[in-house]
């Protein structure tokens, strides 16, 4: 069985290299395009992040392009700037281009978290990783152990899809970058239970974002393949509404 759905994975990853499942742009393609290694587009990448839940992300990321890009708006991405501002100040910052949708919960979300960088790192979220030595495993745990710091960042979905992000799109390379899981989100569920790695009783049961991430952990064991690498093609074939697989891909060089 498992080696019927390795096999459809190798046809997913293919497809999604050829862009037969879209996903040309993705949601965090919305960015600034600040300097890799600056402190604030590791701050971009991750603040947003916190947020990201049960709504679009293509359009949270519009959102929080034109936050960054708006004079009047930009200062929410600097922690000391944020501190320093009223509430009032910070919510109408973040509601203007709707990169918070529940205008106290989340405005709460995102002061805790830039308190969270001074507190912890001096502003610099980057000390983050150089402190785990750019471990995963350390990294995730460090938010884990700390995750009133973390709010909704530190969730088994968020984390490891922020972890990834901050590989992708700064300049950080982890030493275990075959630790990163899956991001079990809606999509990413979906697409497991129709490979059949899930079944329908663990796709409804309050565990399965787990249960997903452990399934393809022991699905990649002791193949060339990282969890990391199916996320994307799982989440671009859930939200595309499952095409057809064309195992013709494997056969093309």
């Amino acid at each position: 069985m498992s080696n019927g759905i390795i096999k459809k994975c190798e046809i997913l990853m293919a497809m999604y290299k050829k862009g037969m499942l879209g996903g040309e742009v993705m949601p965090e393609d919305e960015n600034p395009h600040y300097e890799l290694t600056s402190l604030e587009n590791y701050i971009y990448f991750t603040l947003p992040m916190s947020l990201n839940y049960q709504r679009n992300s293509y359009t949270l990321w519009e959102g929080a392009n034109k936050t960054a890009k708006d004079e009047e708006t930009r200062f929410v991405f600097d922690p000391y700037k944020v501190i320093e501002s009223t509430f009032e100040e910070v919510q109408t910052a973040l509601v203007k281009y709707k990169v918070a949708l529940q205008k106290n919960k989340q405005t709460e979300i995102w002061i805790k978290l830039c308190n969270t960088f001074i507190n912890l790192f001096d502003g610099d979220i980057r000390k983050l990783f150089e402190e785990n030595n750019y471990n995963v495993n350390k990294i995730r745990d460090f938010i884990v152990n700390h995750k009133k710091d973390f709010p909704y960042i530190s969730g088994t979905k968020l984390v490891n899809y922020w972890l990834y992000v901050i590989m992708q799109y700064t300049d950080t390379r982890y030493i275990n970058a075959e630790e990163l899981t899956v991001a079990p989100d809606t999509h990413v569920v979906k697409a497991t239970h129709r490979l059949g790695l899930i079944n329908d009783k663990e796709l409804e049961s309050a565990s399965v974002q787990q249960v997903v991430i452990d399934r393809w952990k022991d699905l990649f064991k002791n193949t060339p393949y990282k969890p990391i690498d199916i996320h994307t093609p799982l989440w671009l074939w859930s939200r595309g509404g499952f095409i057809e697989l064309d195992e013709s891909v494997l056969d093309e060089k």
